[in-house]
């Protein structure tokens, strides 16, 4: 495993996972469209101006149950819900989420807004965060574990499977938290990538713990609680424990919207939105499975417990 500090690859992580917006009639017909194959400059992405009339979101086309091609994640839904209350239609740029994603879409002026991304994030303006969530252990039912600490015993004595980031398998924070605690020889990592040919690449991690091929999963819980659920033997979703593993090493984030850094009224817009809405908002993160942790470190959230198909 790489010894890279655990920070920056915490938030791009994060961001990875994250992608952007789903349907329902309100809000008009959408339209789709690709990235444009030539990007504009810093100084027309700065003098653009939004369009009226269309919400335009930059999201990943095959990253469930953040976002897809077929508008079929939360973000696709709560992307509608700002639609239907700005009377405007949501248009898609499609990019896989991957280095740079922010960079040549939001920043390049290709959108307005990306629906998920850590609030600490620096490269765009945040609004207030709307949901808090945290990495989980996620391990079969019929197995008789009850993991809920890094520091329990058995996890020197389970396969482990971890996310990592990129092809050089960049360490994500549960992989510090396990080397620090020299738990690497029965470690497994997955990639955040994957195979991009396949569907919501992400899912292999849970995937694996209901084939059995690894005992115990680490993974972000929006995703951890949305797979858990969609297997076909029952998995159990825990919040892992410590919630920072010092001297700091974070393992839940606040999840923002971004917009381009100096477009505040567009961000105002959307805090406003995300306060009138809060408990649509709930509603649909509840229907993802997305455990959510409150500000006293309190879990919650639809689902933390998956099986049956």
């Amino acid at each position: 495993m790489s010894s890279r500090s655990p920070e920056p690859a915490a938030a791009l992580l994060v961001t990875l996972l994250i992608a952007s917006a789903f349907t329902s009639c309100a809000g008009g017909a959408r339209r789709q469209v690709q990235q444009p194959t030539q990007q504009p400059t810093q100084q027309q992405a700065q003098q653009q101006t939004r369009p009226p009339g269309v919400l335009r979101v930059c999201a990943d086309p095959n990253n469930l149950p953040f976002s897809n091609r077929r508008l079929e994640g939360f973000e696709n839904k709560i992307a509608e819900l700002l639609a239907r209350e700005m009377k405007a239609t949501v248009e898609y740029t499609w990019r896989a989420q991957r280095r740079g994603f922010i960079r040549e879409t939001l920043r390049a002026g290709a959108c307005d807004v990306v629906i998920g991304m850590p609030s600490s994030l620096e490269l765009a303006l945040t609004t207030a965060p709307y949901y808090r969530s945290t990495y989980a252990f996620v391990y079969r039912k019929d197995r008789g574990l009850n993991v809920r600490s890094f520091d329990d015993p058995v996890l020197r004595d389970v396969r482990i499977g971890v996310q990592m980031i990129g092809d050089d398998f960049a360490n994500t924070p549960p992989a510090h938290a396990l080397a620090a605690r020299h738990i690497v020889s029965n470690v497994k990592g997955y990639s955040v990538y994957g195979d991009y040919a396949q569907e919501s690449p992400p899912a292999r991690i849970i995937e694996a713990v209901a084939k059995g091929e690894v005992d115990v999963a680490v993974a972000w819980g929006p995703l951890a609680g949305y797979f858990a659920k969609r297997q076909r033997v029952p998995l159990e979703v825990v919040p892992v424990s410590p919630q920072i593993d010092l001297p700091f090493l974070p393992f839940i984030y606040d999840i923002s919207m971004g917009v381009r850094r100096g477009d505040d009224a567009f961000r105002d817009q959307l805090d406003e939105i995300l306060a009138r809405n809060s408990r649509e908002i709930e509603g649909i993160l509840d229907e993802y499975g997305v455990p959510r942790v409150g500000a006293g470190g309190t879990a919650s959230g639809g689902g933390t417990k998956g099986g049956g198909g």
